[in-house]
Order: structure tokens, then C-alpha cells, then sequence
């Protein structure tokens, strides 16, 4: 995949307090968009994130979940399941229309817009190193993990 520049963004999280792309520069972003707090999948995906934390950090990974709701469900997804990580707060979809993560869904024969489960890797340059359109919840961390450090060897 030929990289391109990372959207630029500025979004607040369940605490209110601004995150940006430039605030991570020199530091390795993922950017994992998802449909909504507390169903199945996202739960999942999330708490795959949590769980190998420790790991991404020594990476020097920053993560960031964005979804469509507001500051009290993405407080109580945090709480609820111990995130370690902050979850941006999109209400007017430009930071997920900004990235495409925002558009034409199907389920069950119907199509509708939402959220779609996207990730961007960011490198520390703001360069987009990979994007995950097919992303399967309970390996994505994973695999984000193993991407990073295989970038990091090249």
C-alpha cells in the first residue's frame, strides 16, 4: 500500500479533554473506529486492546477508539471493562467521514449509514501504515501488535 498522510483530526474524549493528531506526533496511533459501546463485537475488540496494553504501550503505541456516542456511554464502556485507553467522541462524524469510517452499512438485506470497523495505523510521522478494513474483533489487537513490530524491522 502506497502510505498517505493521516487526516488531521481534534476530538475530545469521555473526560472532555482534546486529543489530535499532532499531539502524537513522533508516536506510533492506532485509530480503531467502531459502531457502538457495549454490543458484542465492540466489547471484544475493546477489550483485546486492554488486554495486551502493556505490550502496545512498550511499543510505543497510543490507542484511540472512536465511535459515534457521547462522553456518558463511552465513561461507562471505560468503566465497565477497565480501558486503559481513552475513546474519542465523534456525535458529528467528521473525524469517521474524515478517515471513510462513516457510510453505507448492510445487515440483514437492509442498508443504512453508520459506523463502519475500521482501523488506521499511524506511524510516527503521520503517515497512514496500514489500514484494516476487515477487521475481525477478537484478533485485531493482535495483529495491530505484530504489524507494529514488523514495521519497526523494516
Amino acid at each position: 500500500m502506497k502510505k498517505k498522510t493521516a487526516p488531521s483530526f481534534v476530538a475530545n474524549d469521555e473526560q472532555g479533554k482534546e486529543h489530535s493528531l499532532e499531539k502524537y506526533q513522533g508516536q506510533w496511533i492506532l485509530l480503531y473506529f467502531y459502531p457502538r459501546d457495549n454490543t458484542p463485537g465492540c466489547t471484544k475488540e475493546a477489550c483485546a486492546f486492554r488486554d495486551i496494553w502493556k505490550e502496545l504501550k512498550k511499543e510505543n503505541v497510543v490507542v484511540l477508539g472512536v465511535s459515534a456516542q457521547d462522553e456518558v456511554s463511552h465513561k461507562k464502556f471505560i468503566e465497565k471493562y477497565s480501558l486503559p485507553f481513552p475513546l474519542l467522541v465523534d456525535n458529528e462524524k467528521e473525524l469517521s467521514r474524515s478517515y471513510g469510517a462513516w457510510g453505507k452499512k448492510r445487515f440483514l438485506g437492509r442498508e443504512y449509514e453508520g459506523m463502519k470497523r475500521v482501523s488506521f495505523l499511524i506511524n510516527p510521522e503521520g503517515m497512514i501504515a496500514k489500514e484494516y478494513e476487515k477487521v475481525q474483533p477478537a484478533t485485531h489487537a493482535q495483529e495491530v501488535l505484530e504489524d507494529v513490530r514488523s514495521f519497526k524491522k523494516a
